[in-house]
């Protein structure tokens, strides 16, 4: 899409964090990640390492993940549950925003919402070493496996990005481009969502990235998990805008 990287500026809290600070959270995550699913950590720069770490969780397979992470995710599926029966529809966010010089909101969105891409698993894996599995179900749906930010437990649940019936965030009017819907545990329960939205601006783009969780889920988890927004979707748009 483009002959160059862009230049990524996550925003937290009212405060900007350069590439390199959000590269040093990501490595932060990689040893416990790779202890979590009993992977060898990779060596080499984060670069390879990234990829090195994404490409031997491809390997595991799926049905390989589930079963190294059966129990925590057991626990996980019964507090996710749990939270949202306790919030009873209500909702709590996690927003990080970033700046991006260069690209544009559609072509970020279109690239992100691509399941036939040769590399989709792939890049939705490395993306964060807290990912365990992204894959496109035979029905639309996105099945996740992660360790949220904050949480000691990988869950699983679901992502309908064709359903926005649950969500409590409204849609801004100076939309450009966005990835939005709710998320759900396997049962079909629904514990939350996500609407991340893209607008243009001059020389590049801005996100609005946003998380619904059950209102009772722990401040902890609400803030931490906004560094893993920064993570993985900072690695996002180098992945959609690297040179071809």
């Amino acid at each position: 899409m483009s002959t160059a990287s862009p230049v990524i500026q996550a925003v937290i809290g009212g405060r900007r964090f350069g590439r390199e600070q959000v590269l040093a959270w990501e490595a932060e995550r990689l040893p416990a990640a790779a202890e979590k699913i009993g992977l060898p950590l990779p060596s080499g720069l984060p670069s390879q390492q990234r990829r090195a770490f994404a490409e031997a969780k491809l390997a595991l397979g799926a049905e390989e993940i589930r079963r190294r992470l059966r129990r925590d995710l057991r626990i996980g599926d019964a507090v996710a549950k749990m939270t949202a029966g306790l919030s009873r529809g209500r909702r709590a966010t996690s927003v990080c925003e970033l700046e991006v010089t260069g690209g544009s909101a559609a072509a970020f969105v279109e690239w992100f919402g691509d399941a036939s891409r040769t590399d989709y698993m792939l890049s939705m894996t490395a993306a964060h070493p807290d990912h365990f599995l992204i894959q496109s179900l035979p029905d639309g749906r996105q099945e996740v496996i992660e360790t949220t930010g904050g949480s000691p437990l990988p869950t699983r649940f679901l992502v309908d990005y064709e359903d926005l019936s649950t969500l409590s965030t409204s849609r801004s009017s100076s939309v450009d481009a966005e990835a939005a819907g709710v998320a759900l545990t396997g049962g079909g329960i629904h514990i939350g969502g996500v609407r991340h939205e893209f607008r243009d601006v001059p020389g590049g783009f801005h996100a609005r990235l946003c998380v619904e969780f059950p209102r009772a889920t722990l401040p902890r988890i609400l803030s931490e998990h906004r560094r893993h927004l920064a993570i993985e979707f900072s690695n996002w748009v180098e992945f959609a805008f690297a040179a071809h």
